[in-house]
């Protein structure tokens, strides 16, 4: 029987990675990252690029392809969730091809199931942003160099694609250019004639020009991620459990197993081919195959690991520039390493490789059910928020909006994510609408302010919608100053898992 192609295999296990990540991704109510770029996507394009001059520049690229894809197919949930799903598709297809090339097939396969499951892979596959994008960029970027590395004399065109898309990753993500490092490091651990090195440099080089505006701006708008240094980011539960298990420590405790297994095996591997090598023959280093051919699977995945954490880890005390999602893009080196710590079990047990694998996409499965839930992404409940308005609200009356809370967690985002509940409704508070603002979000006025402007006039029912941490503990934003404009609390009040609606009627 003739083995299925290296090609077929990586749209296989790219399809079913994509299926998975698609199905039940309209579910979780979308959640203030979201809001940002279904918001920032539904602008004008000069509209776009004007807030991008004050904030967000390193997302712009990704805003204006979900201007473009939303064009054409909307701003539902699930339709701005599946390029994200695409994205991992195409993610998973790569490290099929890296484990195919470097290993064998028996370790693609399973690498390809190992990404398909991995609850980093299946969460941003379902979150309308760019870090399932940047994950499949770095893993095609690092699909070209070691193409590129086995050929003695690789054409410009290789150098070129390879530049270009490291120039597009960089605007898509802008911590796509830390493998630069990465990959530098692989072309150092591989025996390739200079003017490899100086094609690479070259296409590097190229790309580091063509990125240069949006370093010097990402520079100038660092300050958005300020909070990154307030709020603890590097918790042993998160760097153990977070960054790629879902928190799950079973399926944490198991899958770093793996990867220990997978580094210490290839280490003594390698000890032993260094030993059997006669006195003044090749040398080779730890994880680096004997063979010319290139960096062995577990060096390639282990850099690809390390150097991007590893760098953002030590960086955060000085210039905060670390939260888990960041590092999304090393998703699937944590896959291929789990997947070479199954296939060692494999060649020496059976039974002990069919176990593991078992093991882990079982603990994952639960993982992934619970990320399909409606309050999933980050407790946020908008979906329900703008149900519960749209089924009791009556045509003309006044919505008040708690703009008091978080600017990501403010209630008014459902109104932009969730529309439809609120379309016989008056937004009163309004001052600037976020498509002529300068920054992502709309601009408030407070009740009293709105009251003043005459705003309130001829309005006798106001939904006044209350972010609430906990369902017990509501906001009291703008109560006060409905009160003295003369409304009083109905008995209608719908709790939700984060908000309180509240009706308040006048009485002429």
């Amino acid at each position: 029987m003739r083995a299925t192609s290296p090609a077929v295999l990586a749209a296989a296990f790219g399809a079913l990675a994509t299926v998975l990540s698609a199905v039940g991704s309209w579910i979780p109510s979308l959640w203030g990252d979201e809001a940002t770029s279904i918001m920032s996507a539904q602008r004008s394009v000069p509209s776009l690029f004007t807030m991008l001059g004050h904030v967000d520049a390193v997302h712009g690229t990704y805003y204006l392809g979900l201007h473009l894809w939303g064009h054409f197919f909307g701003f539902s949930p699930f339709a701005v969730r599946l390029p994200s799903a695409i994205a991992v598709g195409l993610a998973t297809a790569a490290v099929v091809l890296l484990a195919n090339r470097l290993r064998d097939t028996r370790t693609a396969v399973v690498a390809g199931l190992v990404c398909a499951l991995l609850p980093r892979v299946t969460y941003m596959g379902e979150e309308a942003r760019s870090f399932a994008f940047s994950a499949a960029i770095v893993s095609w970027l690092t699909v070209l160099l070691l193409a590129a590395l086995r050929r003695e004399r690789p054409r410009a065109a290789w150098w070129v694609g390879y530049g270009a898309l490291l120039c597009v990753g960089t605007y898509v993500f802008l911590y796509t250019v830390l493998f630069v490092l990465v990959h530098g490091v692989l072309i150092a651990a591989s025996r390739v004639p200079r003017r490899v090195v100086r094609g690479w440099l070259i296409a590097v080089g190229g790309a580091i020009v063509a990125t240069a505006p949006l370093l010097i701006a990402a520079v100038g708008q660092h300050h958005q991620i300020a909070y990154l240094g307030v709020i603890p980011q590097l918790s042993p539960p998160t760097l153990f459990g977070g960054l790629w298990f879902g928190g799950g420590w079973p399926l944490a405790t198991a899958g770093w197993a793996l990867v220990v297994l997978a580094v210490v095996m290839e280490a003594r591997r390698r000890v032993l081919e260094r030993r059997a090598l006669p006195i003044g023959g090749p040398r080779s280093s730890l994880f680096l195959p004997v063979s010319p051919s290139g960096p062995s699977l577990v060096l390639v995945a282990l850099t690809w690991l390390l150097m991007p954490t590893l760098i953002l880890i030590a960086l955060q005390p000085i210039v905060p520039d670390f939260t888990a999602r960041y590092v999304s893009f090393c998703a699937p080196a944590v896959a291929l390493l789990v997947a070479c710590g199954i296939d060692e079990l494999l060649r020496r047990r059976w039974w002990a490789g069919v176990v593991a694998g078992a093991l882990v996409l079982a603990l994952s499965v639960p993982l992934y059910v619970g990320q399909r839930t409606l309050y999933a992404k980050n407790g946020s409940d908008w979906a329900e928020v703008s149900a519960a308005v749209g089924a009791n609200a009556h045509h003309g009356d006044a919505v008040v909006f708690d703009e008091g809370a978080h600017p990501s967690k403010r209630p008014r985002l459902a109104l932009h994510t969730y529309p439809a509940g609120f379309a016989d409704t008056a937004d009163v508070t309004l001052a600037v609408p976020f498509a002529k603002n300068t920054t992502w979000r709309d601009s408030a006025y407070s009740v009293r302010h709105a009251a003043a402007l005459g705003r309130f006039a001829g309005i006798d029912r106001v939904w006044l919608i209350e972010y609430a941490a906990t369902p017990s503990t509501p906001d009291s934003y703008g109560v006060t100053d409905l009160t003295a404009l003369g409304f009083h609390e109905t008995s209608t009040r719908i709790t939700t898992h984060h908000a309180l609606v509240a009706l308040y009627e006048r009485t002429r």
